[in-house]
């Protein structure tokens, strides 16, 4: 892997959003790693990171050459309350900047800030069984395997498969969680 001239993972900021929405928006058009049709215009990745950082919860970037190259965060894997110490993450990197190992330097700190939350599970919900790339770092970081969802998204004139992994984070199951 060749040296990275970038400056460490960091939480995201509104300054970042143009960036985001356009990483997210090549993955949309052109990937199986989100089963969205549609790119969501930047107020709306304004909307989602918003209700992300006010859960209390990790959104971050990494720049690579003084610009953003990839984001991740976390969010409650469903919207009713017991669920919200289990989240899922999501990874995405900038095309050009695929392969040069910063989808691991975010899964790294966005496992840690999520733990340091209080989550105590974390889910991969991933779209497209053949996406090797995402199934193999989440393997990296100790995420098993839990199912495959055969043919439950349509894009691109196919049928697509969700991977669903999973890792505990913290105590896991060993302890109740802490109340807030």
């Amino acid at each position: 892997m060749q040296a990275l001239n970038m400056t460490p993972v960091r939480a995201a900021t509104e300054t970042d959003l143009d960036a985001m929405a356009r990483i997210y928006r090549h993955h949309v058009l052109h990937g199986t790693g989100t089963f969205e049709i549609e790119p969501p215009d930047v107020a709306e990745m304004r909307r989602r990171w918003q209700v992300v950082v006010q859960r209390g919860l990790p959104w971050i970037v990494v720049e690579r050459d003084g610009a953003i190259a990839g984001f991740a965060y976390a969010n409650w894997f469903r919207e009713r309350e017991a669920f919200r110490w289990t989240v899922e993450d999501s990874v995405y990197i900038d095309e050009v900047q695929r392969g040069a190992g910063l989808g691991s330097l975010l899964m790294e700190q966005l496992l840690h800030a999520s733990a340091q939350q209080g989550c105590r599970q974390m889910l991969a919900v991933i779209g497209d069984s053949a996406n090797q790339g995402s199934i193999a770092l989440h393997e990296r970081f100790g995420f098993t395997h839990r199912g495959v969802m055969p043919a439950v998204g349509w894009k691109f004139g196919r049928w697509l498969d969700v991977v669903l992994m999973q890792k505990a984070l913290g105590p896991g199951a060993e302890t109740a969680p802490l109340l807030a």
